[in-house]
């Protein structure tokens, strides 16, 4: 049984983390994207942190364990509970994550949908 995250984690990762730059949370199919700078660099799934894996990433955690977020998913780095506390540890980690990430591309424009032309036959 999944038990979606409370927004009380959510809130208190986000306040741990703010040092690492513009950081936010959008609410993603009951759980929570952590995005910082524009990059999506976390998901809190079942109360439980997961960092977007990169090679710095790895380098600055050493020994890490790697674990699908939800069923199907690629493996995530998971940030044990106890480091939640650690503030510049953990904007740290953040930091040097979204250093590692491109910036997602500008979605395309919408196209306007047109009424079909009329023909004009005499």
């Amino acid at each position: 049984m999944t038990v979606s995250s409370s927004q009380r984690n959510v809130d208190f990762v986000l306040e741990q983390i703010a040092a690492a730059g513009s950081v936010s949370a959008r609410k993603m199919f009951g759980e929570y994207g952590l995005y910082c700078d524009g990059r999506l660099v976390a998901l809190i799934c079942d109360d439980r942190l997961f960092v977007k894996p990169t090679e710095a990433g790895r380098e600055f955690l050493g020994e890490v364990e790697a674990v699908s977020p939800y069923p199907q998913a690629k493996p995530w780095y998971l940030v044990a509970e106890e480091k939640w506390d650690e503030r510049e540890w953990l904007s740290r980690l953040i930091a040097i994550t979204t250093a590692q990430l491109q910036l997602p591309l500008p979605k395309p424009p919408k196209k306007k949908k047109t009424a079909p032309k009329k023909s004009t036959s005499r």
